[in-house]
Formats: structure tokens, sequence, C-alpha cells
């Protein structure tokens, strides 16, 4: 716990405990304050806040020890209280300045709003004249007046030692100087951690009182995401300016949320032309609510927080919120990272996901380019900049048929510096022509993408009756089976939405394009299913198949057991070469073993032991109907007809096990990456594990796939 606490603050912790002013006891239990006298319990939730707000006042306000009084004791009527912190303006503590106090951070909205009103209480007896409410991450600040009634007044900050001047902003740009010449607060960077929890605090403020649900408090979440990466963007600002993504002091607290909201609309106006496909209707919050939010981002700096940090934080943060809201299974961070290391992705590749969700491939493949990218030209560098935001913005693609999800994609991309353009909400196995003008993005064309990574949705059916472009799939038409030749080619009823993505990503692809896809297990294995293994063979190499442990999905709700196929498209002219030799060896067998005459032999076999059966004497002189519902009779054709089936059963497996064996002369001679990971880096409940044997087989999958592609060059 300890380690944990004070990395969320270590510069102000390292200051304080380089300066003597705290001590934390060997065993982690205990903080001291040395100069006070004083120790607390270090593993309750609120005395790293208390720790914290006091360092601030020391380190950063200039208060000086013994101008500031911890834990100290107020008298609210004929009870007495205890204030976290009282600073005065004299070393007597005759003057009380400011009450602070401090809730752990995961406090509710309600429980802060209640620690606001107990601060306020405990400045009215004292008769001082400010108000710091605090759990770590959110802050709020207020003026007591002199007079009666004692109303609040919301201020930016509070006092600096040496000067009761107050500005109306605390966060300028670069922590330059305001107007008055009083230096601001510089936006801070965060860690991963500290941004996931102010998220998680932030949305449960939104909907946590019921006025608004989970998903539409995500939605205006969003939004002031938005705002606040617009805000830190703009340009035409001077170090000290204020940022207009933060509290600015107004006469009342009214006056100070409607200033806000006007803020933020004005953002969000101005962001909405650059982007209008990210959100079509307006901020929808009260003030009151906005500034809730706000309170708990103001103090971020998203733009310079590491990308991998924010990154992960919000993801974390949102596979949470829609995994319990939209059943979504949004595929683990290992995984994504293992499909998008083994691939050769560069800049000047077409890069798609088919089911994209959040973005999280996108985004692994966009790091990938910008890595690379940085590595050729320098981080800081114009053609680095130009190589990987080209590729954002021109080559990057994603379809999700959720319009929440494919907008929080979006949101995903623009806080990773952009990307976003080319995410889409819409249907993926719409005929590509729909797709491209359903969402008015030409990006969208058949065998133009070099790559596509993805994990579709598993389990649901697709059924003609719901879904006329079903009879657009190959793999959705049952063909003639080469091994009964009565039967006829017909439109299946349903299939499997994962069986109908792979051949739509076949249509996607470019002539040698890449495919990375997540597939339930039973594709590789179900015996009803060797009819999509035949086509993939004859459309693609298969390239590589790693098979992920039972665990992979547990954690995000979902159990089916799954591998990743590595594949690559074929030259049309060599699947086409492969159908036809493969349908020219089936017409050899079946007239070697001459298939027809067999399977008739067998027909009559059964009829004329039928026929017998319905001469026998027991069974001659009852009518057909009563013949038929007799137990003995139907056990007698019963065993007939088993008898004829299994004879076929053993004709058709003879010639099938014969074309199994001569039919791999056919293909050539390509060998296949086989590899089985039992530990991912995580465990059935998400949480991290010591090994993760996907780096491993990566390491050596990437090399097998540029072997394989320098063959085929």
């Amino acid at each position: 716990m300890k380690k944990k606490q004070i990395t969320r603050n270590d510069d102000l912790f390292a200051l304080g405990l380089a300066k003597r002013l705290i001590r934390i006891s060997e065993d982690g239990k205990r903080v001291e304050y040395l100069n006070h006298g004083i120790s607390r319990d270090w593993t309750k939730p609120e005395a790293i806040v208390e720790a914290k707000a006091y360092l601030t006042l020391a380190l950063q306000y200039g208060y000086p020890d013994d101008r500031i009084r911890l834990f100290a004791p107020v008298t609210i009527g004929s009870s007495l209280r205890e204030a976290d912190i009282e600073v005065y303006a004299d070393a007597t503590h005759e003057s009380p300045i400011i009450i602070v106090e401090c809730k752990k951070e995961e406090v509710s909205e309600a429980e802060f709003r209640q620690a606001v009103e107990q601060a306020f209480s405990y400045a009215v007896s004292e008769g001082a004249k400010y108000v710091w409410t605090t759990s770590g991450i959110k802050n709020e600040y207020y003026e007591v007046p002199d007079k009666k009634p004692k109303a609040r007044k919301t201020v930016a900050d509070i006092p600096r030692f040496g000067s009761m001047y107050i500005s109306e902003y605390r966060y300028g740009v670069n922590g330059g100087l305001n107007k008055h010449g009083q230096k601001t607060f510089a936006l801070k960077l965060v860690t991963e951690s500290e941004l996931t929890h102010r998220f998680a605090q932030a949305h449960q403020a939104l909907w946590g009182g019921g006025e608004l649900n989970p998903s539409d408090a995500f939605d205006e979440f969003d939004k002031l995401i938005f705002c606040k990466i617009w805000d830190e963007r703009k340009v035409d600002r001077e170090d000290g300016d204020p940022y207009d993504f933060q509290i600015i002091a107004e006469d009342t607290v009214e006056q100070t949320n409607a200033a806000l909201l006007k803020r933020l609309k004005d953002l969000y106006a101005e962001g909405r032309k650059q982007a209008p496909e990210v959100f079509k209707d307006d901020i929808r919050l009260s003030a009151a609510k906005v500034r809730t939010v706000v309170s708990y981002l103001e103090d971020v700096n998203l733009s310079e927080t590491d990308l991998d940090s924010k990154g992960r934080a919000f993801e974390t943060f949102m596979t949470s919120f829609f995994r319990g809201n939209f059943g979504q299974f949004f595929t683990p961070r290992p995984v994504v990272k293992f499909i998008v290391d083994v691939l050769p992705i560069r800049s000047d590749w077409r890069v798609l996901d088919t089911s994209c969700g959040s973005g999280g491939f996108l985004l692994h493949a966009l790091d990938k380019v910008r890595k690379a990218a940085e590595r050729k030209f320098g981080a800081s560098t114009v053609g680095c900049y130009k190589c990987w935001h080209g590729f954002a913005q021109e080559r990057l693609f994603g379809i999700e048929i959720n319009e929440q999800i494919a907008r929080t994609a979006k949101m995903n991309m623009i806080i990773h510096d952009d990307g976003h353009t080319n995410v889409v909400a819409a249907d993926g196995l719409l005929p590509i022509g729909d797709i491209a003008t359903k969402t008015g993005n030409r990006g969208f064309r058949d065998e133009s993408f070099d790559c596509i990574i993805t994990n579709p949705p598993f389990g649901s059916t697709i059924k003609q009756t719901e879904h006329a472009y079903l009879g657009l799939y190959n793999l959705a038409e049952r063909e003639v089976d080469w091994l009964n030749p009565k039967s006829k080619a017909a439109q299946r009823p349903g299939v499997s939405s994962e069986i109908l993505f792979i051949e739509q990503c076949w249509h996607f692809l470019v002539e040698g394009g890449y495919l990375a896809i997540v597939i339930p297990d039973g594709i590789l294995t179900n015996a009803s299913l060797q009819y999509v293994r035949d086509w993939i063979m004859d459309k693609f190499r298969v390239l590589a198949v790693v098979s992920l442990p039972q665990t992979t999905f547990m954690s995000t709700g979902a159990g089916v057991k799954s591998s990743v196929l590595f594949l690559r498209k074929r030259p049309r002219s060599l699947g086409k070469h492969l159908r036809e030799a493969k349908e020219s060896l089936q017409r050899e067998i079946a007239e070697k073993w001459s298939l027809a005459d067999d399977l008739a032999k067998i027909d009559k076999r059964r009829k004329t032991a039928l026929e017998k059966l319905d001469k026998r004497p027991e069974f001659a002189a009852l009518e057909k109907k009563v013949r038929k519902e007799n137990a003995e009779y139907k056990t007698a054709a019963d065993e007939i007809a088993a008898e004829a089936e299994k004879a076929t059963a053993e004709l058709r497996d003879k010639l099938e096990s014969e074309y199994r064996q001569r039919s791999t002369d056919i293909f050539p001679d390509e060998d296949i990456f086989m590899a089985i990971a039992e530990d991912i880096g995580f465990d059935a409940t998400g949480k991290a594990t010591k090994v993760n044997e996907l780096d491993e087989i990566g390491a050596e999958l990437a090399k097998f796939i540029k072997t394989a592609a320098e063959e085929r060059a």
C-alpha cells in the first residue's frame, strides 16, 4: 500500500521526506509529522490525502510549520470536533485563515458535498476566511464572508503565505505569471492508475445520483474529455494565460458554474467544427454536473501525459464500463500487443479492424508505426510527426457496429493524438460498397487493405431472414457434397458471425495482405465446420495458429476457448487453381471407387431388406400404418437403416481419407507455426501474472512470418 500511495504524488512526497517534514515508519504503517510530534495510521485511506494537503501548504504555498496545526480541535455548539488542518496568520494560532477538510480518494460526490458543509461549519465557528476540501484528486475552495449570511463564495484557490491575494484562476499555460504577476500552477502529468481513478470517480459522480443512467453519463463524460483535449490544444495563448477547462471564480457559485458551462460549450462547438463526426448532439449536463467533472480533471495535462499511460487509463475505465453495460468483450491488452507486434506493419500500409470496439488494435498499430518513425527520424522531428500522423489520418481504419462504442473508439484515438477520422459506425458485414455509402467514407474499398487485425463477435448467428446480405457470402452457401452426388447447393439458413467475418476480411485484403483474427476453437476442430477450414486453405496461406488459454476472456465475462489465426491472402489465380485441382481430384477419386454406383448398391440393398421385412408373416397382414408403429417392426427397420448408414459412412470415409492424403500434394509446401500459450500475463480475474508466454512465442513467430514473406518474395 505504501508504495502505491506514494507513487501517486512521488515528487511532493520525496521532497517532504527529504526536508524531514514527514517520515514513514519502517513497517509502512505510520506516518510521522516530524515538526508536530504527531503520527497517524498510514494504512487508512484518508492518510495519504492528509499528508498531501499538509505538504502542499508547506512546500507549495510556503506556510511555516508554526502556522499550521494538524488535527486541530474545533468546538461546534457543545461538541468538540477535529479539523484535519487549520492554517493561521500568526504563530500563536489566534487568527485562523484556512480550514482544510480531507477525504479519501474514493469518496462519493454526496460524501464530498457533506465534507464541504462540515468544513464550512468549522470555518464559521473558528472565524477562518477560507475553506479547502480535498480528496487528493478533487479540490474545492471557498471564501467565508465576514458578514451574515455566511453564504459561500467559490474561489479558485486559497491564499499563499505572505499574500491574501487570490487569482480568479489557478492553472495557467506553462505555470507562467498571471496579469497580477503571481505564478500560476502548470497542468501536471499523472500516472495511469491515478488517471483511471479520476475517470472512474468523475463518471460515478455523474450517474451515481440517478439523474443520468450510466450510458448517458458516459456519453456526457466523453464530451467533456473532448473539451479538455481541445482546450489544451489551443495555441493562441501566452504563458500564464488561463485554461478554459478549470473553475474560474465569479461572484457566486451559480455564476461560477454558469460561466464554466459556457466556456466548455464554446470549446465543444469549436472542436466539433474540426471533428463533426465524433459528437452529433450538444452537452446536456447541468452547470453543476459540469463543474463536478472539471474538478477531477482541471489540473491534469492530458496532452503531455505519456501516451501509453493515458491510453491504458481510458481503455481500462471504458472497458469496465462497457463490459457492465453492453456485454462487450474487448480483447485483453497482452493479446492485442502480441498480435500487432508479430506483424510487419509499416507506415505505408492500410490497416483495418472490421470489429474495432474501443480501438485497441488500431491504437497498438499506430503506436508501432509511431515508434518506428521515432527510430528513423528522431522523436521530435517534423519527419517523424508526418510519418505517423499521416498513417493515422489516411491509412488507419475501423468499423464498429455499436454507435456509442464507435464514438468511444474515436475518443480513444483523439486521446492518442488523432487517427479518429476513419473509424465508422456500421455493420462490418455489410457489402463493402454499402459501408462506404452509409458512412460517406470512400476509404472502405475491397482489395485495398494490407493488414486486418480483428477480434470479431463470437456466437451470434446471422440469419437470411434478418440480413439480406447473407446471400452474398460464399460461406453462407451449402455447396454440393462431392461424397453425396444427390445433394444440391442451397442457402444456409444462418451462419455464425465469426465465419462471415473471415470471408469479409478476405474481400477487404489485397493479394498478399495479412489477416490476424481471434476465432473460437470450434472453427479449427468441429467436423461440421470442415467446409470453413477448406475455404480458408483455398483463399489463404495459413501462417500460424496460436492457441490461447481458456481463461483469456473470462475477466471480461466470456469463457469461449479461442485461438489466433494468422493468414496471408493468396493470389486469386492460385486460389482458383487450388479450387479446380481439388475438384478434379474429388472427381478422380469418386470415379476410381465408383462412388455413385456403390451408393446406389447400398441403397438398393436397404430397399430389398425393407421389402423382405414387410413380407415377413408377422407383419404382412398388418396395415401399413399399423405395421410402422409396431415396436418389433420399428426395431428391425432401424437396424436395416443403421446398416446402410454404416456402409455409406465407411465408403465415404474411405474416399475422404484418400482425398485428405492426396490433397496435400495440391498445396504448396508450406510450414505452419503452431504454439500453445498457457500463461499470457493475466489470470481468469484479469490480475497480472509473472509469466507471459506470448512474449517468447511472439519473438519466434515474428521471425517465422518474416522468413515466410521473404520466401514468397
